[in-house]
């Protein structure tokens, strides 16, 4: 299979985010800061880093304050000087926030699922392909890799498996005795869906439009049981947000620059 245009990408920004309320009930989930920037900004610039730069954004709940955001981002990343009496903007370009990308913005409804919004976003894939990952987590993975890794195995989407960190402490004991004690440690023995997504456009075959289509049921088992999925092994870093500690864990990271997915 060959590429006749590089992929857009899919961004699925419409959840409700309940688990994390204290951030959420004035804010959509894909805009909660890390570092100051929303985790959307984050995952936007791993694609833009690989040249991935064109962006389909699935809005739902409190989908007016993403759109906002980018209408106003140009001002509120930039120094700039106003002229009232004529009217104009000059502005100062900050290089680090002065990105080139192209976003589409689409109201896929306010209690829509995954699998819905994806499939209300057809009509704006041009492309064969098409990219896809969750507004909430972040990773190193290698974008380009993925994209040749698909297109290389030539199945109807690829999945990024990822190695999740345990939410428990690990205790190494000998007899009543504990050895030691490690609060993070990567689980090696399955993989999750980690996102991070490839299809091509026929995957659209597998959604409905109706509002309680899950992306995470019918559509990807059925993909798996016609064994047109592949999976994408990331052995690198991943991190989901669902909740204040894992918020926590991330703005850590990026606070003592041991953020591995950042791109600043």
């Amino acid at each position: 299979m060959k590429m006749k245009m590089k992929p857009k990408v899919v961004i699925l920004c419409g959840g409700k985010g309940s688990r994390m309320e204290k951030e959420t009930e004035y804010i959509p989930k894909p805009l909660v800061e890390i570092g100051g920037k929303p985790i959307l900004w984050h995952i936007m610039k791993t694609y833009a880093h690989y040249g991935f730069d064109d962006f389909i954004l699935c809005l739902g709940y409190k989908g007016c304050k993403i759109k906002k955001y980018f209408l106003n981002y140009e001002p509120m990343n930039n120094d700039f000087m106003l002229d009232l009496k004529m009217g104009g903007i000059s502005y100062y370009k900050n290089k680090s926030w002065n990105e080139d990308w192209k976003i589409t913005f689409v109201d896929t409804g306010e209690n829509a699922q995954t699998g819905t919004r994806v499939k209300r976003i057809e009509e704006y894939i041009d492309g064969d392909t098409f990219m896809l990952t969750y507004g909430d987590g972040v990773a190193d993975v290698d974008i380009k890799k993925l994209l040749e890794f698909h297109i290389q195995h030539g199945k109807v989407g690829t999945v990024t498996g990822v190695h999740p960190i345990s939410k428990f402490g690990e205790l190494s004991i000998d007899g009543d005795i504990v050895t030691s004690f490690n609060e993070k440690q990567q689980v090696k023995e399955g993989c999750i869906n980690g996102g991070f997504f490839v299809f091509n456009k026929e995957f659209f075959k597998y959604l409905r439009n109706a509002d309680d289509c899950y992306l995470e049921k019918y559509p990807l088992e059925k993909l798996a049981q016609d064994r047109e999925l592949n999976v994408y092994l990331h052995n690198g870093f991943w991190q989901c947000m669902d909740t204040q500690r894992e918020l926590g864990i991330l703005n850590k990271l990026w606070n003592t620059d041991k953020a591995q997915w950042g791109i600043k």
